[in-house]
């Protein structure tokens, strides 16, 4: 495949990102075409090099050992928290919307919370 260039684009995140493009040299007269791909002329692909190798440490941090340890945790530490608050406190859905709000409700949930624990 040949590199066609590259450009800039901004996830949802907010995060730029390098995407680059190969196009395919010769997609004419092959079997698997109508498969492969639906445009006009010769394949394009975009390759999102820096994301694949992000992924790629994510996913060695999680299966290491200390990843296995830490999600197996998360078991005890964070999962009983939500748990009484949508069980005990009754908390099914936020009030509110946006992002801004329910950011606010949600600390206000985890000041609760705690404060209910200290008391307890």
């Amino acid at each position: 495949m040949k590199n066609i260039g590259w450009r800039i684009e901004e996830t949802k995140g907010g995060y730029a990102q390098v995407i680059t493009s190969y196009q395919a040299k010769n997609c004419e007269g092959c079997f698997l075409r109508e498969v492969c791909h639906q445009q006009k002329g010769n394949r394009i692909i975009d390759a999102y090099l820096n994301y694949n190798r992000l992924k790629q440490k994510a996913e060695k941090r999680l299966k290491s050992k200390r990843g296995i340890q830490k999600r197996k945790q998360r078991c005890f530490d964070t999962e009983p928290v939500f748990a009484n608050i949508k069980h005990n406190h009754h908390f099914k859905r936020f009030m509110l919307g946006g992002i801004e709000k329910v950011s606010v409700e949600t600390g206000l949930l985890a000041l609760a919370h705690n404060l209910r624990k200290k008391t307890a």
